[in-house]
């Protein structure tokens, strides 16, 4: 059984999300603040987590990184929960190292399935195989990235979104494959999240990432490889 962490100050919220995820077959273990929570966490690591991010104490974009930070705790699925509804909220808390993010007032179905998705997408086992594409060098089972030998700092879903390029660089990827692979749904037409990572990334790979990154209009994104 999952076992799944929920840390949510609104108590009626907290029991909503407990009951309800229980009915789906899943173990909920609930917290008010954020720092019991990851207390409990390096003890017993959950299958997921879902932080609101307003919380008392420290807040959940701080126990989110705090998490990614953390050798042993990096790889939890985590779902943002708020009621902040803006896109530029969306784009801190994915780039905190949020998979998904769901905005209240939500739907219980809305939130199950979202739950199935991620943990299913988690579950896959990656190759454990070193990756290198002209002087960039990706460990997958440390999630580590060089450049020329110097370390590329990227956020949680800049890595999830250059593997995946990546590994399907024999073809153009759409735009929403993307957002349905790395992040697990579909956002609205007017959102620029994925623009927005893909420029961050091809920034921080300098000119291996402008080579390597091709927009295709209209369609989506390719990684152009060394031989090509």
């Amino acid at each position: 059984m999952d076992v799944i962490y929920v840390i949510e100050d609104d108590e009626s919220i907290r029991e909503l999300l407990k009951v309800a995820l229980e009915g789906f077959g899943y173990q909920i273990m609930a917290y008010e603040a954020a720092e019991p929570a990851l207390e409990d966490m390096k003890v017993n690591k959950p299958d997921m987590a879902i932080f609101d991010i307003m919380l008392p104490g420290m807040d959940g974009l701080t126990a989110i990184r705090s998490i990614r930070e953390d050798v042993k705790l990096k790889n939890i699925p985590i779902i943002c929960l708020t009621a902040k509804d803006k896109e530029l909220d969306k784009v801190i808390g994915l780039d905190a190292g949020a998979d998904d993010y769901i905005t209240k007032p939500f739907g219980v179905l809305e939130l199950a399935a979202r739950v199935r998705s991620l943990l299913r997408r988690s579950s896959k086992v990656k190759s454990d195989d070193i990756i290198q594409v002209k002087s960039l060098v990706i460990n997958p089972r440390t999630r580590e990235v060089k450049n020329n030998d110097k370390p590329v700092e990227l956020t949680f879903k800049e890595y999830e979104l250059l593997l995946y390029l990546i590994e399907n660089s024999s073809r153009v990827v759409s735009r929403d494959e993307l957002l349905n692979q790395i992040w697990g749904y579909e956002y609205d037409g007017e959102s620029r999240t994925l623009d927005i990572h893909i420029r961050t990334l091809r920034q921080k790979l300098g000119s291996i990432g402008s080579d390597c990154i091709k927009t295709i209009r209209s369609v989506g994104y390719r990684f152009i490889k060394a031989e090509e």
